[in-house]
């Protein structure tokens, strides 16, 4: 095995003193109760996915065909079901399961458990003494990947923890965009996933990661994840969480260690029902020029409660530049939405952080004026409130978009 003996028993014997530590936020989930479940056969093509299993996925984000992407890969429940890459991109990248990576590369050890730590709490010392593979990607030096590579982790069982390990490499010079979902093909679910991630961006090196959240009702969600930038390494998050969800908690970190690098996330949050929903982002500025810019708009309905992080932290004795834009509409009166932005300046003295939050409804002129033009008080809100949320996300497939709108349209009529 690549990975020393030494070093995987030091990662166990930090995840077993840690299994009963709880995160700093989110409410405490009990992992005992859940089960192990059967192994899954591989299926040859995603279009021989069940039709539920199937629209679970191209909900994620998935194009069944393939066709304007580098790769793809589907784990259900704890078992890697699918995984392809396209002929043409064989000399540029790499996509398989993190355990087959682990047996594989000699050079896995230097980024297996090295920035997310086994021991940060419960969820990820779960991950580190029982892991269920996950997805490894690696696109070589000086590579430029056209189409993205695409993954999504189902679950259609009750009572499951989802326990996966991904890690993404982009070598030095090296582009990749990755559209990965996670999602349920069994609604009444109840079980949580854990995702430990772990993705490093080498000097000149360009990732764009977009993911997108289906869950239930009754499904707890952990990720942690963490994130190192190289010198003029570039970093894009995109997240969509637009179904309810019992619980969510998760605050990637950013570790901008090399000069010129940048980041940025974009968060579009939109909570139904009871969710219980704590996102964030904390980046580390700790070269000179970086960049950082964090922008959430998110929407509170029905009986949901929201918090939106975002923790811009200086640390380089040099120029670099942070701003968050974190933007709230809460369309229930039951509803609870807390915008928590912070600005950390470590004697950074050339250090320029910035915020700019808010919380509020729909603008009544807005309404009236797309009322003047034609459209009714309830497409007039939906249009808005559409527009509110679109932050042009490529490569998100336009049944997704449609979905987004229908969701949109059943809860924005009563905002006003």
């Amino acid at each position: 095995m690549p990975i020393s003996e030494n070093r995987l028993s030091e990662i166990k014997s930090l995840a077993a003193a840690a299994k009963d530590k709880k995160a700093l936020l989110g409410p405490d989930v009990d992992l005992e109760r859940f089960k192990e479940l059967a192994q899954r056969d591989r299926v040859e093509n995603l279009s021989s996915l069940k039709a539920q299993t199937m629209e679970a996925a191209i909900m994620s984000g998935m194009d069944i065909k393939e066709d304007v992407r580098s790769g793809s890969f589907v784990q259900l429940n704890h078992s890697v079901i699918y995984e392809s890459l396209n002929e043409k991109y064989k000399d540029q990248l790499q996509i398989m399961s993190t355990d087959d990576a682990v047996e594989k590369f000699d050079f896995i050890e230097d980024y297996f458990w090295r920035i997310v730590k086994p021991d940060q709490d419960k969820y990820t010392a779960a991950v580190a003494l029982n892991p269920s593979h996950g997805y490894f990607m690696r696109v070589f030096p000086n590579q430029h990947v056209e189409y993205p590579l695409q993954a999504c982790l189902l679950v259609d069982e009750n009572n499951i923890s989802q326990n996966v390990h991904n890690i993404i490499i982009v070598e030095e010079g090296a582009s990749l965009n990755v559209i990965t979902g996670c999602s349920l093909s069994k609604n009444d679910a109840e079980g949580i996933h854990l995702g430990i991630s772990e993705f490093y961006v080498k000097k000149g090196g360009s990732l764009t990661f977009t993911m997108i959240h289906n869950w239930a009702d009754n499904f707890d969600v952990r990720p942690r994840t963490s994130i190192h930038l190289e010198e003029d390494a570039k970093f894009v998050n995109n997240y969509i969480l637009m179904k309810p969800v019992k619980s969510i908690q998760s605050a990637p970190n950013v570790y901008l260690t090399g000069k010129n690098a940048a980041a940025q996330f974009n968060n579009v949050i939109y909570g139904l029902k009871d969710s219980y929903i704590d996102l964030g982002s904390k980046m580390y500025l700790e070269a000179p020029n970086t960049r950082a810019e964090s922008i959430a708009r998110t929407i509170a309905a029905d009986q949901s409660v929201i918090y939106s992080r975002g923790d811009m932290i200086a640390k380089t004795k040099e120029a670099c530049m942070a701003h968050l834009d974190c933007r709230g509409i809460v369309f229930s009166k039951e509803a609870t939405m807390y915008a928590i932005p912070a600005l950390v300046s470590e004697g950074s003295v050339r250090a320029h952080l910035s915020h700019e939050a808010s919380i509020g409804p729909i603008s009544q002129e807005q309404v009236e004026y797309l009322m003047s033009r034609g459209i009714n008080k309830d497409d007039a809100v939906s249009l808005i409130t559409t527009g509110f949320l679109n932050l042009n996300i490529p490569y998100i497939p336009k049944f997704i978009d449609n979905k987004i709108k229908d969701i949109i349209n059943a809860t924005a009529k009563d905002a006003l």
